[in-house]
């Protein structure tokens, strides 16, 4: 896709930048002709896939399938796709349930293949859904072309806005998040938590996520985040943190430490 997206600079300033312009660059985006060319494949084809092996048997509509869940890397792995496809999500031993990735699990359900007998391709509003999430994720692949940060950024507020509404227990949520890496990388970037966290095991995980969330904003609960302001305090904190370590590389633990202290 020839779409650059315009971030002129980085840090908190360039992320207020983005959201001012967002509903127009986005505008911009959707406007490609060769998007509009697959969006318009997908929604020709996608009614006649009614299996797993349809699908992967497609590479174009394999690849908008793929890229509304952000696995486009999987495009080549086709046996594995089909496999987390048809498993479903319903049996506890699926292969996308044993995944600690857990787009794959979306994706299995999103699609229906191996927990129904009609699959969800076959409803009305399937390729509608669908592509909007193809379409928010690929804006936000490129925007991280231009800047990492501010991709994790707007992929955050998108899944954890949908996450933080479901009725799900909050533990569940937080398993959720950990299974996420770009929300995860935004939670540990945003509390301070070192790199060697993940070598915590996973109750050890959740207890510090939650101890460290609720110093930061009041309560531990994920459900707080439906909250426009909750939601920007976090990003806020994740950006703010994520310029001043960029800005302090080379420098002395110590003066990070402080710097790092300081910002919070």
């Amino acid at each position: 896709m020839s779409f650059t997206p315009i971030v002129p600079f980085g840090g908190f300033g360039g992320w207020s930048f983005l959201k001012r312009t967002l509903t127009q660059q986005k505008t911009s985006f959707a406007a490609q002709p060769v998007l509009a060319r697959d969006e318009d494949y997908f929604r020709a084809k996608i009614g006649s896939v009614k299996t797993a092996q349809d699908l992967v048997s497609d590479r174009r509509l394999l690849n908008i399938a793929l890229g509304a869940y952000g696995l486009d890397g999987d495009i080549n792995n086709k046996y594995f796709i089909r496999k987390v496809l048809e498993d479903g999500t319903l049996d506890p031993a699926a292969l996308s349930n044993r995944l600690a990735d857990k787009q794959y699990r979306a994706l299995s359900a999103g699609f229906g293949f191996g927990d129904f007998a009609t699959p969800r391709t076959q409803l009305s509003d399937f390729a509608d859904k669908t592509l909007g999430l193809y379409r928010a994720r690929q804006f936000e692949a490129a925007v991280g072309t231009q800047n990492e940060d501010f991709r994790l950024a707007l992929n955050v507020e998108r899944e954890l806005t949908t996450l933080a509404a479901q009725g799900s227990s909050d533990d569940t949520k937080w398993f959720t998040i950990m299974g996420n890496a770009p929300m995860r990388q935004v939670f540990e970037k945003a509390l301070g938590l070192p790199g060697s966290f993940a070598s915590l095991d996973l109750d050890q995980q959740l207890s510090v996520l939650k101890e460290k969330t609720e110093k930061n904003f009041g309560t531990s609960d994920v459900a707080q985040f439906k909250q426009p302001e909750k939601l920007e305090a976090l990003v806020r904190k994740f950006l703010l943190r994520s310029e001043a370590l960029a800005q302090l590389a080379g420098t002395s633990p110590g003066a990070i430490a402080l710097t790092l202290l300081r910002n919070a």
